[in-house]
C-alpha cells in the first residue's frame, strides 16, 4: 500500500508569517516585500531612510510597517528588529538584500571603500542573522535568505571589494544552515545576475550591449524575477532545501 502524503501546494500563501526584508525602498528589496506582502505576509520594509521605508510600507498598506536602520551598525539592527516584531510579530523569514557598491581597481580601493563594502554586505547579515535567528531558535521554524551575486561566484574586474563581500555572504549561509538545521531554520542564498536596478541604471548603452552578449536570454532580469525565487524560499514549497545558492542570472554563468 502507497502511504499517504500531503500534496504539492499550488499556490504560495505566507499569511500569518512575518517577513524582515533589509533594503527593501528600493530596486530587489522592495519586489521581495511586494512579492511577500501580496502572498499574505506581513512585511517590515527595511532602509536607511525613515520617511522612506514608512513611505513604502503606506503603500503596501495593512501588514506592513517601515523601520529604519544601517545594517552595518549592531545597536539600530537590534532596535529595527524590536520595533519590527512590536509592530507585526515575531520574525519568520529574514531577507538580508541591504548592500552597496564602491567599485574600483585593487591598487585604487581604498581602505574606506574596503570597509563600508564589507560592512554593509556581509556585517549587516551577520547583525541581522544573529538577533533574528533567536527567536527562530525558540520557535523552531525560520527562513533566511541572503541576497548574493554571481560576481561572489565568479569574481569581476574593478569589484573585488564587492565580490568579496558576496562570496563571503554565500559561506556565512552555507554555516548557519549547518548551524541551525536542527532548529528547524532554513538559510539559502539568492545570486542575481545582472538586473535592472540603481546599481545597473548607469551602464552606457556599449557596455550593456556587451553584457547581453553574454546573457543566454539577451536580456536583463528584473527585480521581480529575484522576487520570484525568494517567495519560492520562503514557501513550503522549498521546505527541504538549505545551504544553497540559486543563481537567477538569465543564464550568464552556466
Amino acid at each position: 500500500m502507497i502511504p499517504s502524503h500531503p500534496g504539492v501546494p499550488t499556490t504560495i500563501d505566507l499569511t500569518g508569517k512575518t517577513a524582515f526584508v533589509t533594503g527593501s525602498t528600493r530596486g530587489i528589496g522592495l519586489a521581495i516585500a511586494r512579492a511577500f506582502h501580496g502572498a499574505g505576509a506581513k512585511v517590515a520594509v527595511v532602509g536607511r531612510d525613515t520617511e522612506r521605508a514608512r513611505s513604502v510600507a503606506g503603500e503596501l498598506g495593512d501588514r506592513a510597517a517601515g523601520v529604519a536602520c544601517d545594517v552595518a551598525v549592531a545597536e539600530q539592527v537590534e532596535a529595527a528588529l524590536s520595533a519590527a516584531e512590536s509592530a507585526l510579530g515575531p520574525v519568520d523569514i529574514l531577507v538580508n538584500n541591504a548592500g552597496l557598491t564602491r567599485d574600483n581597481i585593487l591598487l585604487r580601493l581604498t581602505e574606506a571603500d574596503w570597509d563600508a563594502v564589507l560592512d554593509a554586505n556581509l556585517k549587516g547579515a551577520f547583525h541581522t542573522t544573529r538577533f533574528a535567528i533567536k527567536g527562530m531558535m525558540k520557535r523552531r521554524s525560520g527562513r533566511i535568505i541572503n541576497i548574493t551575486s554571481v560576481v561572489g561566484l565568479s569574481g569581476n574586474k574593478g569589484q573585488a571589494n564587492y565580490a568579496a563581500s558576496k562570496a563571503g555572504l554565500i559561506g556565512f549561509t552555507k554555516s548557519v544552515a549547518k548551524e541551525y538545521a536542527g532548529r528547524g531554520i532554513l538559510a539559502n542564498c539568492i545570486a542575481p545576475g545582472y538586473i535592472e536596478t540603481d546599481m545597473t541604471s548607469g551602464l552606457p548603452e556599449a557596455a550593456k550591449a556587451t553584457l547581453l552578449q553574454g546573457i543566454a536570454l539577451g536580456r536583463l532580469g528584473r527585480p521581480e524575477d529575484v522576487a520570484g525565487m525568494a517567495l519560492f524560499l520562503a514557501s513550503d514549497l522549498a521546505s527541504y532545501i538549505t545551504g544553497q545558492v540559486l543563481v537567477v542570472d538569465g543564464g550568464l554563468v552556466v
